[in-house]
C-alpha cells in the first residue's frame, strides 16, 4: 500500500486523497524541468494532483505558477500541499477542466504529466482510468489547450510513455510545435528506455538535442545522473 505522504527536502506531498500517488518518473518530470524554466514568470501545471509538479517548480523558480485541477479530492489535497510550503504565495490551485480553462494572459511554460495509457489494459475502477488514461483528456485535446495558453515563444514539458513518443511528436507537429531536448528514461543500463521527457516550442531547432537517464546503475544504486538531478528533492541523496 503507497505511504499517505511523501517526503522531500523541502515540502511533504499528502496523497492519501489523491487518486494517483507520487511516483519516481513524475519526480524525474518536475527536477528536469525545472532545469529548462529559464527565466519563465508564469506557469501553468496541466493536472496538478497532489501539487507535486508545481511545488518541484516553485523550489526552482520565482515565477508565478497556475496548477489546475479537475478532481475535487485532489484539489483540495493539493491546496494543503502548498499552504503549508513558503511558496503557496506564487502558487494558484484551479479546479476547471482543462478544456474548459483559459487565462487573461498567455504561460511562459507549461508542465504536464498527462493520462498516457490510451488502448492499454484500463483499471475497472472509473476514476483511476480518468487520471491514468486518456478516456476524458486525449493527447490531441491537451494539445490544444496547452495551443490556447502558451505564448508564441513558450515552451511545455511533458511525461511520455517512450513507445508512444514518436505518436506524439507527430501529433504536436500538426499542431506546430516542435521537439526542442528529449530525456530517454531507464531503469538501469540493462532495461529498456519506458519513459521520455519531452521539452517543446512552436520554434525548429537546428538540432534536436537527445540525453538519456538511468534510475539505477546495474548494481542497484542510483546513478550518478539520476542523484545530480533529484539532489535537491530527494532525501539522502547527494553527490
Amino acid at each position: 500500500m503507497p505511504n499517505s505522504y511523501f517526503q522531500l527536502k523541502q515540502f511533504v506531498i499528502q496523497q492519501d486523497r489523491s487518486t494517483m500517488k507520487v511516483c519516481t518518473d513524475s519526480c524525474i518530470l518536475g527536477a528536469w524541468t525545472a532545469l529548462q524554466l529559464g527565466h519563465a514568470k508564469t506557469i501553468l501545471d496541466i493536472g496538478t494532483g497532489t501539487g507535486l509538479l508545481a511545488l518541484m517548480l516553485a523550489q526552482k523558480s520565482e515565477g508565478a505558477i497556475d496548477a489546475v485541477e479537475s478532481d475535487p479530492e485532489s484539489v483540495g489535497q493539493a491546496m494543503e500541499n502548498i499552504r503549508e510550503t513558503p511558496w503557496s504565495d506564487r502558487i494558484r490551485v484551479v479546479e476547471k477542466d482543462v478544456r474548459d480553462y483559459s487565462n487573461d494572459e498567455y504561460y511562459d511554460f507549461i508542465i504536464t504529466n498527462p493520462p498516457f495509457f490510451e488502448s492499454d489494459l484500463h483499471s475497472p475502477v472509473f476514476k483511476k482510468n480518468q487520471v491514468k488514461h486518456d478516456v476524458s483528456l486525449t493527447l490531441d485535446i491537451l494539445l490544444n489547450a496547452i495551443s490556447k495558453n502558451l505564448k508564441p515563444d513558450g515552451h511545455f514539458s511533458i511525461l511520455l510513455p517512450h513507445h508512444r513518443t514518436a505518436y506524439f511528436d507527430n501529433l504536436a507537429i500538426t499542431n506546430k510545435f516542435f521537439l526542442q531536448k528529449k530525456l530517454v528514461v531507464r531503469q538501469t543500463p540493462a532495461h529498456a528506455p519506458f519513459r521520455s521527457i519531452c521539452l517543446y516550442g512552436y520554434q525548429k531547432p537546428s538540432d534536436v538535442i537527445s540525453e538519456e537517464l538511468n534510475i539505477k546503475e546495474n548494481d542497484g544504486k542510483y546513478s550518478r545522473g539520476f542523484t545530480f538531478i533529484m539532489r535537491d528533492y530527494y532525501l539522502n541523496l547527494e553527490i
